[in-house]
C-alpha cells in the first residue's frame, strides 16, 4: 500500500514548533536568531527559527521513533526501497555506511578505480581490500566508462571471497554500467552491490531514463538529494533493499553521524521526496528537454561534441544519462578546465566542472531556456576567440593504478614528503586528485609512474584545482618510506 506522498512529517512538526512559541535554554546558541543578528541577517529570521535541536515533538535521528520515523518511512515509498535513512553528512556519509555495513577489516570489496574519494576514505578508515575493475576507456572522448560485465566476472572468479560490489549509477559524465546485470551476477555469488548513485536521484522519477539501482535490485543506494532532487547542499538519502538489516546499518551510521542533525537539512529532505514524488516525472521531463536542446544548439557551433545515447554500446556503455550536459571540448583545442575557467571569469557562467577534456553542465529543473542560450552563446564565443590547435593536448584523464598496498596500511604507514617530480617508483601516502569530479589521480597504496605524473603537471598548469596531498601547493607528495 502507498502512502500519502504529500505528507511531509518533520516539515509539519517544525511548523507547529515555531506557533508553539517555546522558550528556548537548550542549544544553539544563537535562541532562535536573537544572539547573532548579523546571521540572521544573511540567512532571514525564518531559517534561524527552525535551527533547532533534537527535542520530543521534533524527534531524534539517531534514534527516530516519531515524525523522522515516518518520514523516513514516506521516503522509502518514494524510492521503491525497504527502508531509507536521512544523511546530513552528504553523499560522502552515505557511501562511507555502505563500506562499512558491507566489509570489515581485511575483507575485500570490488569496485571500479573511478569512485569518488569517499570511497577509497572509507577504505582507508575500514581495513576493507580494493579490488578494482579498470574501466574501460573512450579514446574519443578521453573518459572512463562503466564496468563491463565480462570484466566484472572474471574478478568475482579470481575473489570470491568479496563480500560487495560497488557501482557508480551513473557516472559523473553519465555513463551508466548494467547495474542490473550485476546485481544478477553479485547475487549468484553472494555479494551485496552498493550502488553510489550521487548523480541518479532522477532515475527514481522518470521511466525514459536509466533503471535506479532500487528497481534493480541493489542492496544499498546512497541518493544525493541535493545534486538533482532540491534539497539543500549536503542531505542525502541512504537507501536499502530488502536483504539489509535496517538496525544494524543505523548503528554503522550512528559511529560516524552528527548527533546534532541539522533540522534544516532534514526538513530539505522531507520537502523535496514530496516534490519529487507527486511531480518528479514532470520535473524530470522538463530537464531532460533542456538538456536536448542545449546538446542541438551546442552540436551546431562546431568542434564541440556534447554527447548522449548514440554512445550506447550495451556494455561498457549500457546506457546513458540524458539530463547530464557532458560536452567533449578537445577539438576546440581547449581543456576542459579551460573553457570552465572562461566561462566563468569572462562570461560569468559556473558550470559544474571542467577536466583535461570535457566539461559539464548540471542542467536542473531551475533552469530556463534563456540560461540554456546564453551558455550556448558563451561556448560559440569562446570557440571564436580562443579556438587553437590540438596538438601537444592530453585526451584522457583516467590512468590504471598500481595497487602495492591497501589504502589503510598506505595512510597510516610511516612516510616521507618528496618533490613531486621525484617520486616516480615509490608508493603514494595520500591522495591527489582534481576536484570536482574528485576521482582520484593517485590514491594511497598505488604506484608513482612518470605517466601519472606528467598528467598532474599537464593538469595542474591547465589550472585543474588539485586537493588530497598534506602540502597545500602540491609540491610534495607523503610516500612510503622505504617502498621504491
Amino acid at each position: 500500500m502507498h502512502l500519502d506522498q504529500r505528507h511531509m512529517p518533520i516539515f509539519e512538526a517544525l511548523q507547529k514548533f515555531k506557533k508553539d512559541r517555546i522558550v528556548p535554554f537548550d542549544v544553539p546558541g544563537h535562541k532562535r536568531g536573537k544572539g547573532n543578528l548579523e546571521l540572521t541577517d544573511f540567512l532571514g529570521e525564518k531559517c534561524m527559527s527552525v535551527d533547532v535541536n533534537s527535542m520530543k515533538p521534533l524527534d531524534n535521528l539517531c534514534h527516530p521513533v516519531s515524525v523522522i520515523s515516518e518520514a523516513e518511512r514516506l521516503a522509502a515509498d518514494a524510492f521503491g526501497a525497504a527502508h531509507a535513512f536521512f544523511m546530513v553528512g552528504g553523499t560522502t556519509s552515505s557511501v562511507q555506511t555502505m563500506v562499512f555495513a558491507a566489509c570489515k577489516s581485511g575483507e575485500k570489496i570490488i569496485m571500479p578505480r573511478n569512485v569518488h574519494r569517499s570511497a577509497i576514505n572509507a577504505l582507508i578508515l575500514s581495513g576493507a581490500t580494493p579490488i578494482y575493475v579498470n574501466p574501460d576507456i573512450d579514446e574519443e572522448l578521453g573518459i572512463s566508462l562503466g564496468m563491463r560485465l565480462s570484466e566484472l566476472e572474471k574478478t568475482i572468479l579470481e575473489n570470491p571471497d568479496a563480500k560487495a560490489v560497488l557501482v557508480n549509477n551513473p557516472t559523473y559524465y553519465g555513463i551508466c554500467s548494467n547495474i542490473k546485470g550485476i546485481v544478477e551476477l553479485a547475487h549468484r555469488y553472494g555479494m551485496l552491490v552498493l550502488a553510489d548513485e550521487a548523480h541518479g536521484t532522477h532515475f527514481y522519477f522518470d521511466e525514459e531514463l536509466p533503471i535506479s539501482a532500487m528497481e534493480a535490485g541493489a542492496d544499498m543506494a546512497a541518493v544525493s538529494m541535493h545534486k538533482s532532487g532540491g534539497s539543500l547542499t549536503q542531505s542525502s538519502f541512504l537507501l536499502l533493499g530488502e536483504e539489509m538489516n535496517a538496525d544494524y546499518v543505523r548503528q554503522i551510521i550512528n559511529l560516524t553521524q552528527t548527533t546534532s542533525a541539522s533540522y534544516l537539512l532534514l526538513s530539505s529532505l522531507d520537502v523535496s521526496r514530496k516534490n519529487l514524488a507527486l511531480n518528479g516525472k514532470e520535473i524530470f521531463k522538463k530537464v531532460r528537454d533542456l538538456a536536448d536542446y542545449a546538446r542541438n544548439e551546442i552540436n551546431q557551433i562546431g568542434d564541440y561534441y556534447a554527447y548522449s545515447s548514440e554512445r550506447i554500446n550495451k556494455d561498457s556503455i549500457y546506457d546513458f544519462d540524458v539530463t547530464k550536459l557532458s560536452v567533449n571540448t578537445l577539438n576546440v583545442g581547449l581543456a576542459g578546465i579551460e573553457v570552465y575557467d572562461l566561462l566563468r571569469d569572462e562570461y560569468g557562467i559556473q558550470i559544474e566542472f571542467g577536466d583535461i577534456g570535457n566539461i559539464l553542465a548540471y542542467i536542473s529543473v531551475g533552469d530556463r531556456e534563456r540560461d540554456i542560450e546564453r551558455l550556448v552563446s558563451a561556448l560559440a564565443e569562446i570557440r571564436r576567440r580562443y579556438k587553437k590547435e590540438r596538438a601537444g593536448m592530453l585526451d584522457h584523464e583516467y590512468m590504471s593504478p598500481l595497487v602495492a598496498e591497501t589504502p589503510q596500511n598506505a595512510f597510516y604507514g610511516e612516510k616521507k614528503s618528496l618533490p613531486i617530480m621525484e617520486t616516480a617508483g615509490y608508493v603514494c601516502g595520500e591522495f591527489v586528485m582534481c576536484y570536482p569530479p574528485g576521482i582520484p589521480i593517485l590514491a594511497p597504496g598505488e604506484k608513482i609512474t612518470n605517466d601519472i605524473l606528467n598528467y598532474i603537471q599537464y593538469a595542474k598548469g591547465k589550472g585543474c584545482f588539485m586537493t588530497g596531498p598534506e602540502d597545500m601547493k602540491i609540491e610534495h607528495i607523503n610516500v612510503i618510506a622505504g617502498k621504491e
